[in-house]
C-alpha cells in the first residue's frame, strides 16, 4: 500500500522517543523484507533490546558511561506518521568524531522529488547542525547499495578506504588450531597498557585515517563501571570476549592486538578484530592459530574479521588461507564546520577570486614625501622671509658643494 504524501506537508525531524520504538521496528521489519542488509537487521536487534531495558538505558544516558549514546538518534515524521530514522554515535572519547550507523526510510511513502534521497539529507543535515560537538562524520556502507551510496555521495562524504568482511570456515580453524603459536610474550591487556595499544593503532593506518579516527588514549581504556556493563552484557548475551597483545621487549612497544568475541551457544560467528604492526606481518599466522585454538573450546562456528585495502599482507595471508568473503563495504567521511556558513557553491568558486586579495595593486601617486612629513612635523611654521631662505639655501649649496680645500 502505497501512501501519498502531500508537497505541501512539512516534514518533522525530532530526537527518538519510546513512543517511536513501535513504529521503528514495523520499519526495519519493512527494510529487511525489500532490502535485507546487515543494517536493518542489527536496527532490529537493537530496537528490541532499547525496548526491553528503555528505563535502564535512559538513566545511562545521563552521565558519561559506554553506553550513554547506545541508541541515539533522530526521526522524520510526516503528518504525524515516522517515515525514516537516523542512528548516530559518538566514534572516540572526545566525540570529535561521530559514525551514521544507519539511514531507514519507509518504502511505502512515496514524495515528490526523490523520497528516501530528500528525508535522508535532511535527517543528515539535521545532525550535523545539531550535534555540534562533532568535526568529523564517519561511515560504512555496502558497495552494492547504489541508492544509500548515492545519498551519501551527495551530503558531501568521500571515500575513505575500502573494507572486505571475511569469514573463516570452523574447518579451517580446526586446522589453524594444530600449530602451537609462537608468542612468547602474549600478555593480558589491561588499562595500563592503554599507551602501548594507542601508539600500536596509530602506526598502522595511514594518516589520513588516523586524523579521521582522532583516537587518543583514552578510547583503549576501560573505566570500572564499563567493565561491569561489559560483563553483564556478556553474561547475557551467552558471549566472552578474549584480548590479548604481543610485546616487544626491545623496542617496548606492542607489535601484535587480538580481540576475540566468542559466541558460547553457537547460535552466530564469532567476531575477531586484529591489529599488526606493519614490519611484523608474521603475526598474522601467531595471532590467528593462537584465536583458532580458544574457539576450539565452543561450539563449532565460523569467525568473522575485516581488512582494509590499505593491509595487503592480511588480505594476501586470508587469501592463502581459504576464507571466503562475504562482504564488501566503503569507508566514508565528511568534515564539518558549523561556524562558518558558504556564501557560494564550492564549486563556483572560481581561483581568481580566491587570489583578488593577493593580486599587487597600483600606488596611488602623491605630491608629499614621506622626509618631507617628518620634517614638517618638526618644524611646523614655515620660513617667513626671504633671508631665512636664502640662507637655508645657501647652506644646502654649501653643503652639497664643498670646497676643495676640505676635501
Amino acid at each position: 500500500m502505497t501512501v501519498p504524501v502531500s508537497p505541501n506537508s512539512k516534514l518533522t525531524i525530532r530526537s527518538c522517543h519510546y513512543r517511536d520504538l513501535e513504529a521503528l521496528e514495523v520499519l526495519a521489519a519493512k527494510a529487511c523484507e525489500t532490502e535485507p542488509n546487515t543494517c536493518s537487521i542489527a536496527l532490529n536487534q537493537k530496537l528490541q533490546t532499547t525496548r526491553r531495558w528503555y528505563g535502564l538505558f535512559k538513566l545511562l544516558s545521563w552521565f558519561p558511561n559506554p553506553y550513554q549514546y547506545y541508541f541515539c538518534g533522530f526521526v522524520a515524521e510526516e503528518n504525524q506518521q515516522v517515515v525514516s530514522v537516523i542512528q548516530v554515535s559518538p566514534f572516540n572519547s572526545t566525540r570529535s568524531t561521530w559514525r551514521v550507523d544507519r539511514v531507514i526510510t519507509d518504502s511505502d511513502v512515496k514524495l515528490q522529488k526523490n523520497g528516501f534521497s530528500d528525508i535522508g539529507s535532511q535527517l543528515l543535515r539535521h545532525c550535523f547542525e545539531h550535534i555540534v560537538e562533532a568535526r568529523t562524520w564517519i561511515l560504512e556502507v555496502n558497495v552494492n547499495q547504489k541508492r544509500t551510496l548515492a545519498l551519501y555521495r551527495q551530503n558531501g562524504f568521500q571515500p575513505l578506504a575500502q573494507i572486505t568482511d571475511w569469514a573463516i570456515a570452523p574447518e579451517l580453524l580446526e586446522q589453524l588450531a594444530q600449530h602451537e603459536p609462537e608468542l612468547p610474550n602474549l600478555l593480558p591487556v589491561s588499562n595500563a597498557d592503554a599507551k602501548l595499544l594507542y601508539q600500536l593503532d596509530t602506526v598502522s593506518m595511514p594518516p589520513l585515517l588516523r586524523q579521521v579516527f582522532d583516537r587518543h588514549i583514552n578510547d583503549f581504556k576501560q573505566n570500572p563501571f564499563g567493565s561491569v556493563c561489559q560483563q553483564v552484557q556478556q553474561s547475557l548475551a551467552s558471549s566472552e570476549i578474549v584480548t590479548g597483545y604481543v610485546f616487544e621487549p626491545q623496542r617496548k612497544a606492542a607489535i601484535g592486538y587480538f580481540s576475540l568475541e566468542v559466541c558460547k551457544d553457537g547460535n552466530k560467528p564469532h567476531q575477531a578484530e586484529i591489529t599488526v604492526h606493519p614490519a611484523y606481518t608474521w603475526l598474522y599466522a601467531e595471532l590467528f592459530s593462537q584465536m583458532a585454538r580458544i574457539v576450539q573450546n565452543y561450539p563449532p562456528q565460523s569467525l568473522q574479521l575485516a581488512s582494509a585495502d590499505y593491509q595487503p599482507e592480511r588480505e594476501e595471508y586470508l587469501e592463502k588461507l581459504g576464507a571466503r568473503r562475504i562482504e564488501h563495504t566503503l569507508l566514508m567521511s565528511r568534515s564539518v564546520w558549523h561556524k562558518i556558513r558558504e556564501t557560494k557553491p564550492l564549486e563556483a568558486l572560481q581561483l581568481s577570486e580566491v587570489l583578488q586579495g593577493l593580486q599587487p595593486r597600483t600606488p596611488i601617486p602623491t605630491r608629499m614625501s614621506f622626509k618631507s612629513i617628518k620634517a614638517l612635523r618638526k618644524n611646523p611654521h614655515p620660513p617667513n622671509s626671504q633671508s631665512d631662505r636664502s640662507s637655508s639655501g645657501d647652506d644646502s649649496s654649501q653643503s652639497q658643494n664643498p670646497p676643495e680645500a676640505q676635501l
